[in-house]
């Protein structure tokens, strides 16, 4: 069964965990940073994300939290996502350029107490994980199934021809009576 998103408490204490990095930051900084917004909307395998979108007359920032694997293990997303994001968000302030995980951001999880790692493993057990559909193909090779992806599918519905690697026939949808 599918571990419950994260409860208004967890996210509040989420919130305050991004806050109290921000003014741990002022340190550093010599002034505090701009708050960032946060978000509750990651869906997927990823734990957080941070964001920016340029315009012409000023950058927006913001981070992504995935409620489901937060509620997986809370605690240490809390300890680890939470700071890892953070720190994608402040270089962004001080070094627009540099490197999503390059050496500005390993000194700022150094900063809060972290090992600067690019990405964690934790159990994604229970959390809903969408998977692309795969459509059946028959070509020129007897008994032969390409499953072929749903962006591939879609593309041969508009007129694109995919041909067997092998025979170089062109695939085909297998209908309901199959092959």
């Amino acid at each position: 069964m599918n571990n419950p998103p994260l409860s208004e408490i967890q996210r509040q204490q989420v919130l305050e965990a991004v806050r109290a990095c921000e003014v741990r930051a002022t340190a550093r900084l010599g002034h505090r940073p701009p708050p960032v917004e946060v978000r509750f909307d990651l869906r997927g395998r990823a734990a957080g994300q941070f964001c920016q979108q340029s315009a012409l007359w000023r950058k927006k920032r913001w981070i992504r939290f995935n409620p489901w694997v937060f509620a997986a293990d809370f605690a240490h997303h809390l300890s680890e996502t939470v700071p890892h994001e953070v720190a994608h968000y402040l270089v962004s302030l001080q070094h627009p350029k540099a490197r999503p995980h390059g050496p500005e951001w390993a000194a700022w999880m150094r900063f809060f107490g972290r090992e600067p790692r690019a990405t964690g493993s934790y159990s994604l057990e229970g959390v809903p994980v969408r998977r692309q559909r795969r459509h059946p193909y028959a070509c020129g090779c007897p008994g032969r199934i390409h499953p072929l992806s749903t962006t591939r599918h879609n593309r041969i519905l508009r007129g694109t021809l995919y041909l067997c690697p092998d025979c170089r026939a062109p695939l085909v949808p297998v209908t309901s009576g199959g092959i």
